[in-house]
């Protein structure tokens, strides 16, 4: 930003007493700008300023001030004698209760007096606990800008529309029930914010908004909309999502000015055919077309609405007694039944990805999905609602099964899950049923039978084997107790290749489990088949081992001299009164706990070789991804046509969960700010069946001088998981164990950069530009040149995801033919300015960059948000307000 000159005698005064904030001192009053919300005492500071340079002071026109100061009652009586004052914010959120959330500022009331300010025009309240608006509000003849977000607004005065010159209007967050008809009256309003309140209903005078460009009506109770809307001619973005909303009038569709219509997250039973077929109207998701099959079967009532959700990562939506199915852009179905929910149920829906730290996968688990997190957690539905959850489908699992695993804040269970496919898309989904919710994920499991077991005893077999067989005797136990058995069959050829020794065979590993941790009062009797090619008229048992092992599978212990072993023809028969692994073992080797030891470890890991790509069209963009050996060649294969790279690393094994990480060597570094980067190096959890995949940026930060670096990625071993054995985990510790794999990465000679060329590019001159907003952040005119140097190709999609309509990327592509670099520009800065007021249109841009398979950019643009935050977190360090401040308050990323 331009440094402004200061009004003189103001700029120590404002920096006293603060120890080690010169800088901050300095641009607390530039040019006739008085930024005083960053500190403590900064009302203090005001009246001190006010009493000691009053002369000085009346001539502020920006001033900035927090309403969780105590001293605010008292500054007030002093801010009507600022005759020139244009911009007045007066916010809260600048401290935290005990919980860590925003509190609220003091503000209820502004002065009588506070209608002498005639030359102000923006005004900002936000974070008050306002519960009517102050009538001095209207009469302030030159007011533009009002924000009142974040209060406790349940109606505005009738007379609200005399504020003739208000063209923004912001009330997001209240708890408005109804509009005064004079809002017809803000004949100059061009953006309306009233999103996230109470409303039921519209008055029919909002048609008559006709310079209306926004309007925000989301997150309320709408059942239906005027049809007076249709009259908005300028508009052109009308947010509906999050309503109870039952149908809407067709005439929106005629708008000649909107390009986009946001009716996701609604009760829509009904959708006129020139809604759906309009192609600025978001219902992506549309449930319409396919029907989960279950529901197909008559479990979905007729009456039950459809609520059409497009948020990927978070979101929220309504549930009502009547009932609904809820479809969300990533796959995931719920239906809750008539019932369900008896008052109308605000519900929160986040997708995370997994942390090993408090995702636990058990011994030959696989992950197939992310994690689902859903709110409010602890609340008891009156009938079971249904999921389904998509689920990346397992490849060479034998005998596994796919289950729903949730998670209570303490321990994780496994759901009744069953697996379906959808109609069109051949998809699997594991459907589950549950009355709470929490977290969510779907795994692979060993296939897993189990029983109860009485006191006059029962039979339990596998479903994997039917030849294992566990025998309760009567009397086994006073209580019903419950019992899990799982298998894992091993074959002859993998002993054979872990051991190097033909001569090895080794029976089904077989694992019993219980609910109680008393061991049973009789003998259990367990049958085993006997190992391959091994028979009852064969039988040396003096070769025969049975193993047990620890509920880890550390320590395997040959119990075969402790238990009484009978043999048939075709199996071993023995009794044992707790539970475990049981391995039986045929073989001439005589330390047999630790060759099973190595091969139970081996059959957990998983072989991988790890690729490093670069982009065709612009190498700096470098795609990483470690891969399970037998995917290779298909993800080679299906990357040729944009990437290009070395072989792929030769082969290591790694354990499902494990930690890695990627460091660029050599001359190549990449943005140590990225919230995945951990010590200079991007960190990575293996998975066996998810991607695994990163894209990212790296530059030289050496002057190339005109050559071309000669770099190289190297992966490094980090964090085991905790259930792998010791001695696995001790080879990963030391220097020489970490290190994996390394693969060349060459940058070419350096193009200059879009973001240092001081003057227009290329025959563009573009306006300053902040995106976003002050709780999420802003990017910047400098950020968005950063991002255009790298889109590339893609920027006809992404224009597409961001709202633009085909006539204008036609008219774009045609304006700057023959200039990739032009094109991308004139979109990307033509957009900008078209949402420069939208609040939400930062999380937009991310949103459509994912949706253009651009994650590398998505991931980039939430990494200069975070950074922004940061640095303003540091700067609030620095004056000593770190638990008072809010960084979400106005956070402006600068990289």
């Amino acid at each position: 930003m331009q440094k402004m000159a200061e009004l003189p005698g103001l700029r120590d005064k404002c920096g006293e007493g603060t120890s080690g904030a010169p800088a901050l001192a300095g641009s607390c009053l530039v040019d006739n700008r008085l930024n005083l919300d960053v500190y403590p005492d900064g009302c203090r500071r005001f009246l001190q300023l006010f009493k000691e340079q009053r002369g000085d002071m009346v001539q502020v026109e920006f001033l900035r001030l927090s309403s969780n100061d105590r001293l605010l009652g008292t500054t007030l009586g002093s801010l009507p004698h600022l005759k020139h004052l244009k911009s007045l914010v007066l916010k809260g959120g600048h401290a935290r209760d005990e919980f860590g959330s925003y509190q609220r500022g003091s503000l209820t009331s502004l002065p009588p007096d506070f209608e002498n300010l005639r030359c102000l025009t923006h005004l900002d309240l936000s974070f008050n606990r306002l519960s009517t608006l102050p009538s001095c509000i209207l009469r302030l003849p030159s007011l533009r800008v009002l924000l009142v977000s974040h209060n406790s607004l349940v109606t505005l005065p009738e007379d609200f529309g005399c504020l003739n010159k208000l063209t923004f209007f912001s009330a997001m967050k209240n708890q408005l029930r109804g509009l005064p008809q004079s809002i017809g009256e803000l004949s100059m309003l061009q953006d309306l914010d009233l999103s996230e309140n109470a409303l039921e209903f519209l008055p029919e005078e909002v048609g008559n908004l006709h310079n209306c460009t926004e309007l925000d009506l989301s997150g309320n109770r709408l059942l239906r909309i005027p049809d007076s809307l249709a009259n908005l001619k300028s508009l052109r973005r009308l947010h509906l999502h999050s309503n109870l909303l039952v149908t809407v009038p067709a005439s929106l569709a005629r708008l000649p000015s909107l390009s986009r219509l946001d009716l996701q997250n609604n009760c829509l039973r009904a959708i006129p055919a020139e809604i759906q077929t309009s192609p600025f109207v978001h219902l992506r998701g549309n449930p319409l077309g396919e029907t989960e099959p279950s529901l197909q079967a008559g479990n979905c009532t007729a009456s039950a609405a459809v609520v059409i959700h497009s948020c990927i990562s978070s979101g929220s939506f309504t549930v009502t007694s009547e009932g609904c199915k809820v479809v969300l852009a990533c796959g995931i179905h719920f239906y809750f039944p008539p019932g369900a929910a008896p008052d109308p149920l605000r519900i929160y829906f986040r997708s995370l990805a997994p942390d090993p730290q408090w995702v636990k996968l058990r011994h030959h688990d696989v992950l197939l999905s992310r994690v689902l997190e859903l709110q409010p957690h602890g609340v008891k539905f009156q009938q079971e609602v249904q999921i389904w959850m998509p689920y990346v489908s397992p490849q060479a699992l034998h005998h596994h099964e796919v289950v729903v695993r949730t998670f209570s804040g303490q321990s994780w269970s496994d759901l009744t899950t069953r697996v379906e496919q959808k109609r069109k898309s051949k998809n699997h989904v594991a459907h589950c049923s549950v009355l709470h919710f929490s977290w969510f994920l779907v795994v692979s499991r060993l296939v897993q039978n189990e029983c109860k077991v009485p006191t006059e005893g029962t039979l339990l077999f596998s479903s994997v084997d039917p030849n294992i067989k566990v025998i309760f005797p009567p009397g086994v136990t006073k209580e019903p107790r419950s019992v899990k058995l799982q298998v894992l069959p091993v074959s002859a050829e993998e002993i054979e290749e872990i051991t190097a020794n033909a001569g090895c065979r080794a029976s089904p590993l077989l694992y019993l489990s219980q609910d109680s941790l008393v061991d049973f009062l009789k003998p259990v009797r367990i049958q085993l088949p006997l190992p391959p090619g091994v028979t009852g008229l064969n039988l040396d048992r003096s070769r025969l081992h049975l193993l047990h092992g620890d509920l880890e599978g550390q320590t395997w212990n040959d119990i075969t001299s402790e238990v009484v072993l009978e043999f048939t023809h075709l199996y071993a028969v023995f009794e044992v009164t707790h539970f475990s692994w049981y391995w039986l073992w045929y073989t001439t080797k005589t330390y047999i706990g630790g060759i099973a030891k190595k091969v139970y470890e081996r059959l957990r890991l998983y072989q991988v070789n790890f690729i490093a790509l670069q982009r065709k069209k612009d190498p700096e963009q470098v795609l990483l991804q470690c891969v399970p050996k037998h995917k290779v060649d298909p993800v080679l294969k299906k990357l040729q046509d944009r990437y290009r790279g070395p072989e792929p690393s030769d082969m290591v094994e790694m354990f499902e969960g494990e930690q890695f990480f990627a460091a660029f060597e050599r001359g190549i570094s990449i943005d140590m700010d990225r919230p995945d980067c951990v010590d200079g190096r991007l960190s990575f959890i293996f998975y066996s069946h998810m991607k695994n995949m990163k894209e990212i940026y790296v530059t030289s930060p050496v002057d190339r001088k005109g050559q071309a670096v000669k770099g190289q990625v190297s992966f490094y071993r980090g964090a085991v998981p905790e259930s792998i054995p010791e001695d696995a985990s001790r080879r990963r510790k030391g220097p020489d164990s970490l290190w994996l794999a390394t693969l060349p990465i060459k940058l070419p000679q350096l193009k200059p950069r879009w973001d240092e060329n001081p003057g227009p590019l290329y025959g563009f001159s573009f306006p300053p530009l902040n995106l976003g907003n002050a709780e999420t952040g802003y990017l910047t005119q400098a950020n968005l040149l950063s991002i255009a140097r790298r889109v590339g190709a893609d920027w006809q999609s992404i224009g597409l995801n961001l709202g633009l309509t085909y006539q204008q990327i036609e008219r774009i592509g045609y304006n700057n033919r023959e200039d990739l670099n032009k094109q991308i520009l004139d979109m990307l800065f033509s957009w900008a300015q078209q949402n420069s007021e939208d609040p939400e249109c930062v999380s937009k841009l991310i949103t459509a960059m994912k949706e253009s398979g651009r994650q590398d950019i998505a991931d980039e643009v939430e990494a200069i948000i975070e950074l922004g935050r940061q640095k303003y977190s540091e700067s609030i360090r620095r004056v000593g307000l770190e638990q008072e401040s809010s960084p979400e308050d106005s956070a402006v990323a600068t990289v």
